[in-house]
Formats: C-alpha cells, sequence, structure tokens
C-alpha cells in the first residue's frame, strides 16, 4: 500500500528558497563578462529545468493530476500559476460531471455508480479535453479514509457480529482464493501472463467495492441479510486484498515466494494492530467529543479522525483499512452518548454529501482514465488484449460464484455447530444474487497504479501496463454487466420488497409511543390538576400516532385522523414560510432572521 510521501513540503519550501535566491541573483549582481554571462545563461538554463520539474511534482503531488492542454503540451512546461488554474478548472469540470451525470441516474433510476463510470469512458473520447490521470496516492491517502469511515458509521455492528463469521469467510477465504485462481491461470489460460503476475493481478481484482454493490443492492430492495454482508465483505477485504498484492509485487521483486508462516503473521499483525488502533484512536476521540458541544468543531473533528485513524496505523506497517473500520464502528456505537439532535442532523448532511462527492469524483476519473490505460499497450495485439480482458473477467465472476456455494455451507455449519447459533440457512436465491454482487471500483485501479514502474536491478516490471487494462476491464465488465443485470435478475428471483428493517422500525415506534404514553401518565398524575387538560390532549396525540403504526381496523379512524392531521401541519408550515419569503422581500425582517426561522421550520416538518 502507498506510503504518505513526507518531502512534499521540504520540497516545496526548496523550490521556494531558490526561486527567491535566483532573482536576488539577477536583480542585484555585479557585472560579467561575456564568457560569465554564456556560463550564466547556461546555468539559468539548467536552474531553470530544474525549477520546472520541482514545481510539477508539486502539482503533481498536490492534486494528484497530470494535465495535459490541448495541444498535447506536457505540465513540465506551463508556470505554476498555469498549472494551479488548469487544475481548478479541471476539478470544476469533474464536479459538474458528478452533479449532472448523478442526476441523469437518479432520473434513469440506474445506481449512479454505473452512469458516473460510463460517462467518463465516454467523455475521455472526446478530443482537445485535457487529459486527467488518477494517482493512486489520492485515493488511498484522501479519499478512501473518509469513505471508509462513513461507511462504518453507518453499518449495523448487531448485523456486522450476526453475519461475521460469512463476513470474514468473504474478507478473507474468498480473497485468497481468487487471488490463487488468477495466479493459477495466469500461465495455463492467459497468454501474456506468467503465475506471479497473474498473483499480482488476482490480488488486485479481488476485493470488492463497496459503494458499487450496496448502492444498487438498496435500491433493487435486496434483503436486509445480503446487504448487511456486502457492506460487512467490503469493508475488511480491501486489506486482505492489499497485503496479497503486496506479497506478490516482492514476489516478482524479488523472484522469491514468501513462506506462509511469514504471511500468516503478517496478516496476523495487520488485523489485530489495524483493528486496535483504530480503537484507540476511537476511544480518545469518544472522550473529546464528551468534553465538546459545537456542531463544526465536531464535525472537523470527525473528518480528522477518518484520516488519523489511516495514517497512525499505516505508520505502523499496520492496516489503516481496518483501523478506520474499526474507529467508525466504536464511534457509531457511542455517538447516542455525545451528539447532540442538532450535531447528529449536521452530521448526517455533511457526511452524505462528502460521501456523494468523493465517490462521484473517483467513479468518473475511473472511466477517464481510458486513454491512460491504453497508452502503453501499442506492443500488444487487440484481439489478444480483448480475448485476455473478456477471460479474466469471466474467471473472476466464475471464482466468485464457484466460492459462495460452499462458503455459505461453510459458515452456516461453523454458526450451528461451533458457535452454537440458531440461524436458519440463507436460501440458494439469496446466495446466488450475493455471489452476483462483486462490483469492483476504484480501489482496485488504484492497486493497479501503485504496482512500480521498475523493479530493483533497473528492468520494467514485467506486464504492468497489461495488469492495469486487465484491472480497468474487470471493473468495466463487473460494475456496468452485473449492475445493470442486477435488478432485473432480484426481480425475477423475487427477492424485492421490504424486509426486517421495516418490522423493526414499526416495532420500535411502538415501543418508543408506549413509552411516552405511561410517562405522559405518570407526570399528569405528579402534576398541578389546572395542567391535567394539556396532559389529556398530549396523550391524546401520541395515541393517534400509535394507531397509526399499529394500522389496526378498530383504530382506522384514528389512523385516518392521524395522517390527515398530519397532510394540514405540512400545508400550515408551507404558508408559514411564504409569509417569511414575503416579510424577507419587504425589508421587513433581515436575512439572518429568515435563516434562523426557516431553520425551526424546517426542524418541524423532519420531525
Amino acid at each position: 500500500m502507498p506510503r504518505l510521501r513526507k518531502e512534499s513540503a521540504a520540497s516545496f519550501a526548496c523550490t521556494g528558497s531558490i526561486r527567491f535566491l535566483w532573482h536576488r541573483a539577477e536583480c542585484g549582481g555585479p557585472s560579467r563578462t561575456a564568457q560569465d554571462d554564456d556560463e550564466k545563461q547556461a546555468t539559468t538554463t539548467t536552474r531553470n529545468k530544474q525549477q520546472q520539474r520541482q514545481q510539477q511534482e508539486i502539482l503533481e503531488r498536490t492534486a494528484s493530476l497530470s494535465v495535459e492542454d490541448k495541444k498535447g503540451q506536457s505540465a513540465e512546461e506551463v508556470t505554476m500559476h498555469e498549472g494551479i488554474r488548469g487544475i481548478e478548472t479541471v476539478f470544476l469540470l469533474l464536479l459538474l460531471f458528478v452533479v449532472i451525470f448523478g442526476d441523469l441516474a437518479r432520473r434513469l433510476k440506474v445506481a449512479y455508480p454505473i452512469v458516473l463510470v460510463i460517462a467518463g469512458l465516454l467523455v475521455s473520447f472526446i478530443p482537445g479535453l485535457p487529459k486527467i490521470s488518477l494517482n493512486p496516492d489520492m485515493v488511498f491517502l484522501a479519499v478512501l479514509p473518509p469513505l471508509l469511515f462513513h461507511a462504518a458509521w453507518e453499518t449495523s455492528w448487531r448485523d456486522f457480529r450476526y453475519n461475521i463469521v460469512t463476513i470474514f469467510l468473504m474478507g478473507f477465504g474468498l480473497i485468497g482464493f481468487t487471488v490463487l485462481g488468477v495466479a493459477l491461470a495466469g500461465e495455463r489460460l492467459f497468454s501474456l501472463l506468467y503465475w506471479r503476475t497473474g498473483f499480482v493481478l488476482g490480488a488486485i481484482v479481488a476485493p470488492t467495492d463497496a459503494i458499487a454493490a450496496t448502492s444498487i443492492a438498496k435500491r433493487v430492495g435486496l434483503p436486509q441479510r445480503i446487504t448487511d454482508i456486502l457492506e460487512g465483505e467490503s469493508l475488511v477485504n480491501d486489506a486482505t486484498g492489499l497485503l496479497a498484492l503486496e506479497f506478490g509485487v516482492a514476489m516478482v521483486v524479488n523472484g522469491t515466494t514468501p513462506s506462509f508462516g511469514a504471511g500468516a503473521l503478517r496478516l496476523i499483525y495487520l488485523v489485530v494492530a489495524g483493528i486496535g488502533i483504530g480503537i484507540v484512536v476511537g476511544w480518545v476521540v469518544h472522550w473529546f467529543e464528551l468534553h465538546i458541544d459545537d456542531g463544526p468543531i465536531e464535525m472537523t473533528l470527525g473528518l480528522v479522525t477518518a484520516y488519523a485513524s489511516y495514517i497512525a496505523a499505516e505508520e505502523a506497517h499496520a492496516s489503516g483499512v481496518l483501523a478506520v473500520v474499526a474507529c467508525g464502528l466504536y464511534l457509531s456505537r457511542k455517538s447516542a452518548s455525545f451528539f447532540s439532535p442538532g450535531v447528529r442532523l449536521q452530521a448526517y448532511a455533511l457526511w452524505n454529501a462528502i460521501d456523494f462527492v468523493l465517490n462521484g469524483l473517483v467513479f468518473v476519473l475511473i472511466g477517464l482514465q481510458l486513454p491512460f490505460v491504453l497508452a502503453g499497450l501499442h506492443s500488444y495485439s487487440k484481439v489478444t488484449l480483448m480475448v485476455d480482458a473478456a477471460a479474466v473477467s469471466a474467471l473472476v465472476i466464475a471464482l466468485r460464484l464457484l466460492w459462495i456455494y460452499p462458503g455459505a455451507y461453510l459458515a452456516y455449519f461453523i454458526r450451528r455447530r461451533l458457535l452454537k447459533q440458531d440461524e436458519p440457512m440463507l436460501p440458494a436465491k439469496q446466495i446466488f444474487v450475493t455471489g452476483w454482487t462483486g462490483m469492483r471500483g476504484v480501489v482496485s485501479l488504484a492497486a493497479a497504479l501503485s504496482i512500480p514502474e521498475t523493479m530493483k536491478n533497473g528492468q520494467p516490471f514485467p506486464s504492468r501496463n497489461l495488469i492495469i487494462f486487465l484491472t480497468f476491464s474487470v471493473i468495466l465488465v463487473t460494475l456496468v454487466l452485473q449492475g445493470l443485470t442486477l435488478p432485473p435478475l432480484v426481480r425475477a428471483l423475487g427477492l424485492g420488497g421490504a424486509g426486517e428493517p421495516d418490522r423493526e422500525e414499526g416495532e420500535a415506534r411502538r415501543l418508543m409511543l408506549e413509552a411516552a404514553l405511561e410517562h405522559i401518565e405518570e407526570a399528569r398524575e405528579n402534576d398541578l390538576p389546572e395542567f391535567a387538560r394539556f396532559y389529556d390532549d398530549l396523550a391524546e396525540h401520541h395515541r393517534e400516532r400509535l394507531a397509526a403504526v399499529l394500522g389496526h381496523s378498530d383504530t382506522g379512524t384514528n389512523a385516518r385522523q392521524f395522517a390527515r392531521q398530519q397532510a394540514v401541519a405540512l400545508e400550515l408550515l408551507k404558508v408559514q414560510r411564504k409569509i417569511l419569503v414575503h416579510l424577507r422581500d419587504e425589508g421587513r425582517i433581515s436575512d439572518s432572521v429568515l435563516r434562523r426561522l426557516e431553520r425551526e421550520l424546517d426542524l418541524n416538518e423532519t420531525t
């Protein structure tokens, strides 16, 4: 996994110092002879080239983008100011793509990762647009931590623990099965790979993408248990896949095969240390949160926590992925003790926006990588490339389906016989859908791009460009083919519709309202008689809400009355909003007053 580059700040400081000193030498230096002038000119040219290279390195490290203009002029020939301005334009275009095609996906009722990847793919063919390359450091260090943190925060610990056997069998066992399967097929099925490079490719394409799978699964209404398994699998399999990639690259570079014992010890340390660091960071942040009651500060602390847990684990050579997941699960479980209602609403909106923007950017960038993927394949036959791409994609899908059935029975055996859990076996239809929902995403592409270009002896890394191309092909096939066919498959198998969360939510609402009614009755008895009418009205309101939740035939009238009251209440809120805007337009109230009162109305409507 790529490490944090610590030299960026030093390089920037060094470049600034060089520019300042050279400016003084040009402006304040004594006169020279013609020979000295020639030497100065040569030195100036050399230093200018060095500055340009250093400036380009800064741009690449800070923006993680490589920008070329319409005429093919490289970024090394662009000044610092022009480069930054170009990067701003590129980010603006990317955000516009995310907004436009994200809304298109909503209108088409298609999961937005699919539409964004296809859109990026089509845009990459438009001539004259800037070429944007995906930097793996940007993915691992800037994008992955907040996405994992939010995904872990939204994951139910109860459901994660309930399905932990299945999750770990898929997060570790399925990853190993896929890596070995692709490695063994490297020499036998693919004419352009051998088993070590096949091992590297298998490690790259083995992990599934959390957002791609779960966004599609939730849209089509899969049973909650399948969604829980898919979410849990994608939270842990990145760490296993990246560890396998680490060993695969070492095998190719060094020409040796690590022992099984060394690999097992490394995996144990990776998992235990990563989870431990994540929990420690979560405990420290929880302590701070108990002493803070300020929305912006708590939002910032949450974002910092995601990066802090990841970087701390990476510096300890543990799994940053598992550290972020453990930290997110821990803090999510404890959040009820430190989040106020206002902060909780702010956090929900903020993290949803961060999640959409980051995921939208990376899926568009996946599609935009096609020119770079094809750039290094001129020496390969197009027919051979297409055949190998189709073969690898089919193999990856087949390996998951081959594992999923015996893996499900093994998980059932462990739960029933060893853990003594009274849990039913997943139906065969649900097992198949779980196997079909194995989309790959940006982590796989970033892992492929992180492969070193050269080995220790200076020779190029074998088949590096081919591995990147095959990874891109697997992402495209699994995301588009499986993603588009999953909804009709779910409907054909009859797996869509409401599930357990709806029943659990109804039960929770019933218990909440019954507890509220009991408390109202106790408060009425202990309060002054003059307030009895107030408690009676309050109790009647809660009884109407309870009747609407229960939906009993004998309480149908009350339920209809409650529904009508809700509709009228919404109409009244709209009337009040119109009055607020009218008062603001007439200058009778300020915009700050408008926003405060609008917030009150919004909170009333959401409750």
